[in-house]
Parts: C-alpha cells; structure tokens; sequence
C-alpha cells in the first residue's frame, strides 16, 4: 500500500511538473510590449476596444514572420514606459521611439526602423508670422516631457540662447493642442500626422507650419539584458524580411499614403 501511494505521488509529481514546463514555455513566448494606446495613428485603442495603430501593426506582421513570437500589447503613459521595461513589466516598447545617444546607451534597439518620425511645428489654424523655432522667441512653446521631441527642441534653446519660453506637459498631447487652440500657448513640436489625428478626433483646428526640422527613424526598445538581446535579434530577423519583401512599406502606404520606411 505504501509502495502505490509512493507511486502515486511520483506520477503526480511528474504530471506536474509537464504542466509547469508547458506553461513556463509557453509564457516565455508571449512578450508583453509597453505602449501608450492613446498615440493615434501609431498607438491607439479603436471603437471594439482593440489595441491597434502603425506600430502595433507592425509587430503583428512580425508575428506572422516569426510564428514563436507572440505580442500582448499594454496600455501606459509615456513617462512610465521606460520605467515598466527597468523592472520588466514589459520586455519590449514600441510608441514610435527615435534614437538618443542615452537610450542606446541603457537599451537595446532594432538594427531595422520601422518608421521615419518627422518633427514639425504645430500651432492654431490660420495662426502667421511662426514658421521657425525663432519666430517662437517671446512665445510659449508647450513640450511633453521627456519625449524625443522635446529632447529635439531642449537642444535647439540651448544652442541659441535659450530664446523660448517652455511650458511641460505630463498629460497625452490632446492637452497640449487643446491649450494650442484655446491661445494658453503658441506651439508645439511634433509629429504631424499624429497631431492632424488628435486633432480630429477632439474637433481642433491646428495645422503644421514651416519645413520639417528634423526626421528621425524609429525603433521598437529592449532591455539592455541576455533576454533582451535574444528578443532584439529575432524581431530584427523579421523586420527585415519585411522590408526585403515589401510588406512594410506597404503597410506604411495603407496606413498614411506615403512609404515612410525608406
């Protein structure tokens, strides 16, 4: 009797131990991506509550590339996002991010853009006389902090005497084209396809002013660790089948008109 249930146990003890692998494997192949989910075109939540945009798109083809690959998106504020992927609540990011001189030094980034981001002046509908940074001396100037383009315009002050009045926002950039349109502030600076988006769907009138200052390629982040590396080097191998066979600048041209990867 006590040899059948010495048995029993060791059977049971194995069982377990199958399911436990099973699931230990299966979760090492599900990636949680750290993203805004209110970055529309590029990150957004639609009308059935489904996480989508460009980039979230992107890595979906990525998926049908590498089928071991498996993306659960999660919703989060910009200025949390490098932290969760710090304490890895997230293994990747992906929220049309450039690259900085700190971010490849900490992170990990794709050899391969998926995206060129193009920096723009936006202000007020009908507003004259601003089509340059400097024609924004005296004016108030609204920055989301810590985000690439206000890494971009931080730069340019300090270059030039620290001429513009910097007004920082911790709120999503509806905010800011809000205070834009309501005359709180002059400008700002951002992508413009992203702020015509916001802009429609609050009903704002703003428009992008002056040439572009600057277009900068984007990249999906990773931990600067032996996990992120392996990560890193897997959606590397399918973004780049995606740009060889045509699939990405396809997707860009569903999405905007216009290839934006090249």
């Amino acid at each position: 009797m006590k040899k059948k249930l010495i048995a029993g146990l060791l059977i049971l003890s194995i069982a377990a131990g199958v399911v436990s692998g099973c699931a230990s494997k299966a979760g090492d192949t599900t990636i949680k991506v750290g993203t805004m989910g209110t970055y529309s075109p590029f990150s957004y939540t639609d009308a059935d509550g489904k996480l989508t945009g460009y980039d979230l798109e992107v890595l979906r083809k990525v998926e049908d590339v590498d089928p071991t690959l498996h993306f659960e998106f999660v919703a989060s504020p910009w200025d949390t996002l490098f932290v969760g992927l710090d304490s890895d609540k997230y293994q990747m990011l992906a929220n049309q991010i450039t690259s900085t001189a700190e971010r490849q030094e900490k992170y990990y980034l794709t050899d391969h853009s998926y995206f060129n981001c193009v920096s723009q002046i936006i202000v007020k509908k009908g507003t004259t006389g601003i089509t340059t940074l400097a024609d924004l001396k005296g004016k108030k100037i609204g920055l989301t902090v810590g985000d690439s383009f206000t890494l971009l315009v931080e730069k340019w002050n300090e270059a030039n005497g620290n001429i513009l009045t910097i007004e920082y926002y911790e709120q999503d950039i509806t905010t800011i084209l809000q205070d834009i349109v309501s005359g709180r502030i002059d400008a700002t600076v951002n992508d413009p396809i992203m702020a015509a988006s916001k802009a429609q769907l609050q009903g704002l009138e703003i428009e992008a002013v002056g040439d572009p200052i600057s277009s900068d390629p984007t990249f999906f982040i990773f931990k600067q660790d032996e996990d992120g590396k392996k990560l890193q080097v897997k959606v590397d191998a399918a973004l780049g089948k995606l740009k060889e066979n045509g699939e990405l600048a396809a997707l860009s041209i569903k999405w905007f008109g216009v290839d934006y990867t090249a």
